[in-house]
């Protein structure tokens, strides 16, 4: 059978992130609809939005549809620090869509894993993030960026706390003048203030970019936080996956819920970024779980907007039938179906059908 006749692109893409994180382990999570409203109300600022559509049950508990999967694979999973526990799920969620503005049932799809984390467990995450990009389309970048970095360089820098909110903001949107002015008001030091506008001002392939920090004289914490990004990222180089990496800092999340490794993943005809994910340890020590976590997540309506290439015809063969007997019709209908083409058989087709070839009975 041939899908792609029968699947729309969010639904073929769903089958096949199935069948490649099914590969790797990862069995399937399953969840209600809804969640206890207080799960989100708590953890607002990790929410792609904040509109939460909710209403009380009947035993007067204030519940949700639910925004999101990971905090309640964090809330229901196991906190086993000995192992890992790998899923994935493609689940509707529910919240304010980025193109309308208005509330949507948007199919997700992703994976999280979580547990004893190590650099392996880090490595596959990410190939399985560029693999996906893969599946949706051939031209992809996935932006990879490290709060372990960042946040050596804030503490290096002794940066108060309402100054790292607003660098991580600057980096955000690639403001080099911003960075310069809170560093003047916190009185950082020459050396760093360069150090943290590097930040804003390098992006590119991971050899470039590690060359350019290595310029700089870092600190202990800040060399062992380059050395890991870029010990992980050459192993997707040998993959043969350097050419889809880049390195962005300013791909940055909540501090207070991220650490570690963020990344973003694009394709080619959209501006926004199709898939989003990182560790968040920090999350799950505010959620008072011991294990660590990194996870992914693939925002299917993006597809909707997905400028692919139009399909050329609507069916393979048209068959107008006119008088002919329905018996034959169907004859004609099934021998072209066994030759693998698709067709539409009607009395008359209409003008606006495109097919390779019409067959008039």
């Amino acid at each position: 059978m041939n899908l792609d006749l029968v699947l729309r692109d969010d639904e073929m893409a769903i089958f096949k992130l199935r069948f490649l994180y099914g590969k790797y382990g990862y069995s399937q999570y399953k969840m209600s609809k809804f969640e206890e409203y207080d799960l989100y109300a708590l953890n607002k600022e990790f929410l792609v939005s904040d509109n939460i559509i909710t209403f009380t049950d009947t035993d007067g508990k204030l519940m949700a549809l639910k925004p999101d999967v990971t905090l309640s694979i964090i809330k229901n999973g196991t906190d086993n620090k000995g192992g890992i526990q790998k899923v994935f799920y493609n689940e509707n969620v529910y919240r304010v869509s980025k193109g309308t503005k208005s509330y949507k049932e948007i199919m997700q799809a992703g994976l999280e894993c979580v547990g004893e984390i190590d650099d392996y467990a880090i490595l596959e995450v990410l190939m399985l993030a560029v693999k996906s990009l893969e599946i949706v389309s051939s031209e992809y970048v996935l932006d990879v960026s490290s709060l372990d970095i960042v946040n050596a360089i804030f503490d290096k820098a002794n940066l108060s706390s309402s100054a790292r909110k607003q660098i991580i903001e600057c980096l955000s949107q690639k403001n080099v003048k911003g960075v310069e002015s809170v560093c003047n008001q916190e009185k950082v030091a020459l050396l760093d203030t360069e150090l943290l506008k590097a930040l804003v001002l390098t992006y590119g392939s991971p050899e470039k970019v590690e060359k350019v920090l290595k310029t700089f004289d870092l600190d202990q914490n800040t060399k062992k936080a380059v050395d890991n990004l870029f010990s992980i990222v050459n192993d997707l180089i040998k993959l043969g996956l350097g050419d889809k990496i880049n390195i962005d800092f300013s791909v940055v999340n909540d501090l207070n819920y991220y650490n570690g490794l963020v990344f973003k993943g694009f394709v080619s005809g959209l501006a926004n970024s199709i898939l989003s994910g990182g560790q968040y340890d920090n999350l799950m020590q505010k959620m008072n779980k011991k294990s660590r976590a990194i996870g992914f997540a693939v925002y299917l309506d993006e597809l909707s907007k997905f400028k692919s290439a139009k399909k050329e015809y609507d069916v393979d063969v048209a068959v107008e039938y006119g008088d002919a007997p329905k018996s034959k019709v169907l004859e004609v209908v099934n021998n072209l179906i066994k030759q693998g083409k698709s067709v539409l058989a009607e009395k008359q087709i209409p003008n606006d059908v495109q097919c390779k070839e019409i067959i008039k009975l």
